[in-house]
């Protein structure tokens, strides 16, 4: 009893409630309007649903001519077209373009500061074409994309699980001496968290800045609403990412879904773990939680400050020396090969789809192998015809995916991608131990991405994300080796087929997938 009270007036079943209320109210509005408040031209009685009909098709209109993918525009144009009163309002929900005027205000203005510490001088580019030849176009495009430089004299340590992950980053945060920044999706109180909250506590009382900032849509059943208000009392800054009220607002739907931690200017972790015991094997639901990440020492640590810094200071609307937090002098490392952490987010703010193009460039342009895993495989035709031609071109194209899910109806839909892909010659192969959760490429010995950017629409079009690109980095080895390990405990699922049923309704739950 005590669990059911917990549930209906915990944070998330209030927020719920007030939004359909808020739905409720605006659907039954024009009934009152044609009852109580009749619209009149010219002594013509107009009724509310016209207008609304009018409106839809301008929207419909609208939706056709603008860049949103073709996959967006159909779902829209079928919901609009089906439920005119409910698709305008939730068009405005979930596809408004434009961020609160205040948020892209400060957004250019830190953005235009940022560029200061990302001048790129033709001397290095120079070098840049030299060292990476024909795939200078890769970093290049995520440079002219984002700002974010590309480095040498950086040190990849991957991480092939999460509890390997959890030791390095205690020990890291152990040694920081000026400050630490994390930004996370998820946080949730348990062993994992009792534990870095014990190194933080003790790093603020030697004098170290401590910052947190984690999602708070992320968060909303997993941290009491005050978490963030205690953690200052503690010494630790901490700020919730674009803060959840049940008003109906698109920008509820832009997430930061990034994994991020900084030490110092001249260590940072990036990976798919969040920070609870799921991640690290204390707790197993949904059997082995197979996650990945990388330790990044040395020059390209810089482009993980700034990326924290930005969005942090956006959500506090402050603009800070960023200076202060970038080291002075970066000391040697021994480490070979090119590194360039990037970040994407809503098109508002990058005006492109930065981390589904990095994706992009690479199938394109592989030649021998691209191997992928991924938690969630819900793509568009791009991603899907481009991993088809590479396969149909005689590239060996490989996909891990999770055995065991975590959400059933994503799982499905998931699943339900394998027939088109296989056809194409793309091998599928599921994590038999649980669930992988680990979101990475590695391409033909020579490229990389380590990240937090899943194969489906919320991390492709609508969440902010971060990953690394590599090249010729000792890491990749470590990742090529990691994925030949998984490939021989795989659940190869050629010749594997839905019931028809859940074809089906997989058939139907897609037409609305790049709105989930």
């Amino acid at each position: 009893m005590k669990r059911v009270f917990k549930i209906i007036f915990s944070r998330m079943t209030l927020v719920v409630l007030a939004i359909l209320i808020q739905l409720g109210i605006s659907l039954v509005l024009p009934y009152v309007f044609n009852h109580y408040y009749p619209i009149v031209f010219n002594h013509v009685y107009v009724p509310i649903e016209t207008i609304i009909t009018i409106f839809g098709i301008i929207l419909m209109i609208r939706i056709i001519n603008s860049d949103m993918p073709i996959e967006g525009q159909l779902t829209w144009v079928i919901i609009l077209l089906i439920f005119p009163i409910f698709g305008i309002l939730i068009y405005f929900l979930f596809v408004r373009r434009r961020p609160p005027r205040r948020h892209k205000k400060f957004y250019d203005k830190v953005s235009t500061e940022i560029k200061q510490y990302l001048v790129k001088y033709k001397e290095e580019d120079d070098e840049l074409k030299t060292k990476l030849g024909k795939y200078y176009g890769q970093f290049e495009y995520i440079y002219k994309s984002t700002g974010l430089k590309t480095y040498d004299n950086t040190e990849i340590k991957y991480l092939r699980l999460g509890e390997v992950f959890f030791a390095e980053l205690l020990e890291e945060l152990r040694n920081a001496k000026k400050y630490i920044f994390m930004e996370y999706f998820i946080i949730e109180r348990g062993e994992m968290w009792n534990a870095i909250l014990s190194v933080l506590r003790m790093k603020v009382k030697q004098g170290v800045e401590v910052r947190v900032m984690y999602d708070d849509l992320g968060t909303i059943n997993k941290l009491p609403n005050n978490f963030a208000k205690k953690l200052n009392e503690m010494g630790i800054k901490s700020v919730k990412f674009n803060s959840f009220i049940p008003i109906m607002s698109a920008v509820h739907n832009n997430r930061d879904h990034r994994k991020m931690t900084i030490i110092d200017g001249k260590v940072g972790f990036m990976s798919g773990l969040n920070l609870a015991d799921e991640y690290v094997n204390i707790k197993s639901k949904f059997g082995h939680w197979k996650d990945t990440g990388i330790k990044i020492k040395g020059a390209a640590v810089k482009n993980m400050v700034l990326m924290f810094l930005q969005l942090y200071d956006v959500q506090n609307q402050k603009l800070e020396d960023f200076s202060t937090y970038l080291p002075n002098e970066v000391t040697a490392v021994n480490a070979t090969g090119l590194v360039c952490p990037y970040g994407d987010g809503p098109k508002y703010f990058y005006s492109e789809y930065v981390a589904e193009n990095v994706y992009l460039n690479i199938i394109n342009q592989a030649e021998n192998y691209i191997w992928i895993t991924t938690p969630y495989l819900i793509i568009d035709n791009k991603l899907t015809n481009a991993l088809c031609n590479a396969a149909r071109r005689g590239v060996d194209v490989r996909i891990i995916t999770p055995h065991i899910p975590d959400k059933k109806i994503i799982f499905n839909l998931t699943r339900s991608s394998y027939k088109t892909l296989q056809e194409a010659g793309v091998k599928i192969l599921e994590y038999s131990k649980g669930f992988i959760h680990a979101k990475q490429v590695i391409c033909d010995d020579c490229l990389a991405v380590v990240g937090t950017i899943n194969f489906d629409y919320r991390s492709l079009l609508h969440h902010y994300e971060c990953g690394t690109l590599m090249y010729k980095t000792d890491a990749i080895k470590d990742i090529k080796k990691d994925f030949e390990h998984l490939f021989t405990i795989g659940v190869d699922m050629d010749g594997f087929r839905l019931n028809p049923f859940v074809r089906l309704m997989c058939a139907i739950i897609k037409v609305f997938t790049p709105m989930l």
